[in-house]
């Protein structure tokens, strides 16, 4: 079943700020602090999976694998990038059936043209307004769970201006979206318009660089929306991090003299990484694995030699 947190979370009125996560590292940080709900950025999970621009290229099966194993792996619900749905009516059908199975909270599908492109980029261009408006219908009456919540997101903005955006996102809401999701607004007074003119929950993107002013969270409220995501907060610092570090070690030759807070330090690494479990498993049946090998069976690495040998 769909965690029913978030729909719980946006019934109560909460304003929820979901950090971005790309990958299973910046996942596991970002589930211990407690957030509402995480976001599974597409622009970062296509970057660090493929080391490619985020223009359409990656598949379904590489993004639903991807955010099902982040899924897995944190308590905190998770929404997830699903670009267009991945082509027509049936494919959005199984994309909803395929993100919702590997136990994703929310999915976002917006109504681009394909080869979609990164929201905060140029160049994108959107499909009709009624055609998006069917996947939408598609995604809602194919999902198993209402707990399981389509967000409708509209890049008409950039190129049909802000009144058709407002149109698409209020004939989204009508086709069941529970989020509408209208990108790249370009002012806090289009902002504004969009928090009056769409009778729906809204969701924001806050991207450091975009095109979008990046707004306290009280004041995101107070403009009418109910789920903000930081989908590139997370990269853009790892990204940073790293040019620091390798900067230092290529021009330095070693890394005696890097600074200790430039590290997350080893110890903790493995402690986020869960080696504290595997070693108490180990500890736990390594007695009694002596003990059956002592018994005449032998062990799994003789096993394996035997079979290399023959």
């Amino acid at each position: 079943m769909a965690d029913a947190r978030l729909r719980a979370a946006l019934r109560q009125g909460s304003f929820i700020v979901a950090a971005g996560v790309f990958d299973l590292i910046s996942a596991r940080v970002a589930d211990g602090f407690g957030f509402t709900a995480l976001y599974g950025t597409g622009y970062g999970a296509v970057a660090s999976s493929l080391g490619l621009a985020d223009v359409g290229i990656a598949s379904y099966a590489e993004m639903v694998q991807r955010f099902g194993q982040i899924a897995q792996t944190v308590k905190t619900p998770l929404i997830a990038d699903a670009d267009t749905g991945y082509g027509g009516l049936l494919n959005v059908r199984h994309t909803v059936r395929g993100y919702e199975a590997a136990g994703i909270a929310a999915i976002q599908i917006e109504d681009q043209e394909l080869p979609k492109k990164c929201g905060h980029t140029p160049g994108r261009r959107v499909i009709p307004a009624e055609e998006m408006a069917l996947k939408i219908e598609v995604a809602v009456a194919e999902r198993k769970s209402r707990d399981f919540l389509i967000i409708a997101r509209t890049d008409a903005r950039t190129s049909l201006g802000l009144a058709e955006a407002i149109r698409r996102g209020q004939l989204y809401a009508k086709a069941g979206a529970d989020l509408v999701f209208v990108e790249s607004p370009e002012t806090e007074d289009e902002m504004a318009r969009v928090g009056q003119e769409i009778d729906a929950p809204l969701m924001v993107n806050m991207v450091e660089g975009g095109r979008t002013p990046i707004l306290p969270a009280t004041r995101l409220k107070a403009l009418g929306y109910s789920l903000a995501i930081y989908p590139a907060v997370g990269f853009l610092a790892a990204t940073a991090a790293l040019e620091r570090v390798y900067s230092h070690l290529a021009r330095v030759g070693d890394s005696t003299a890097l600074p200790a807070s430039e590290s997350y330090g080893f110890g903790r690494m493995c402690e986020l990484m869960g080696f504290q479990d595997a070693w108490e498993f180990e500890r736990k049946w390594a007695e009694r694995a002596q003990v059956a090998t002592l018994n005449g069976g032998p062990s799994t690495t003789s096993q394996h030699l035997d079979r290399k040998e023959v």
